[in-house]
């Protein structure tokens, strides 16, 4: 499944983060090939990975965000055997920890707000190594390419990201991919 999502990325690197059904819809029309469910509970998260999975696109969930679903090791394998999105994304480095456990991709997502964020965000990714990263603020090139720099994960920009101009400056930067849920920037 990783090389499925280096491979969608290739072909869109931008990706549509969704906080609700009727951005799930606009998401499974747009070229989008990867899909971010940022928000969702116990009730409707099952069906919105069958959508993006009957839609032909890859499915990736916040799991932080689940509503109703403890965030634990336990949970997350319930996740990946009954709900089966293609991964998952988490601030959390026991989470990371255990869907590697369980060969499960894994996003980690850290926020990037000050020099030593950017330093404990390093040094986790080394230890953690995640199969990708997602940071946020992404309209941040200067953090990005040092970021990629200092690491061999692909590094996704997210967070504020709302024009061409964003897009264009983390991908310079080194970003592999680009996630928001601005619903303009889908189409460029």
């Amino acid at each position: 499944m990783k090389n499925e999502f280096y491979h969608r990325l290739q072909i869109n690197p931008i990706i549509a983060a969704i906080k609700d059904r009727n951005q799930l819809e606009n998401a499974i029309k747009s070229p989008c090939e990867v899909i971010f469910i940022l928000k969702s509970d116990i009730f409707n998260i099952k069906s919105y990975i069958e959508r993006v999975r009957n839609s032909g696109k890859l499915s990736y969930v916040h799991v932080d965000l689940i509503d109703g679903f403890s965030r634990d090791a336990l949970a997350l394998q319930y996740i990946h055997e009954n709900i089966r999105p293609d991964g998952i994304i988490t601030t959390k480095t026991t989470l990371v920890k255990a869907s590697k456990n369980i060969n499960m991709f894994v996003i980690q997502r850290l926020f990037m707000l000050d020099h030593l964020s950017l330093d404990t965000g390093i040094g986790s990714i080394e230890d953690m190594c995640p199969n990708a990263v997602e940071i946020l603020p992404g309209i941040m090139p200067k953090i990005t390419k040092k970021l990629v720099g200092a690491t061999k994960v692909p590094i996704i920009t997210g967070g504020l990201i709302m024009d061409k101009e964003d897009v264009m400056q983390s991908l310079k930067a080194g970003a592999t991919a680009i996630s928001t849920s601005c619903e303009e920037v889908w189409y460029m």
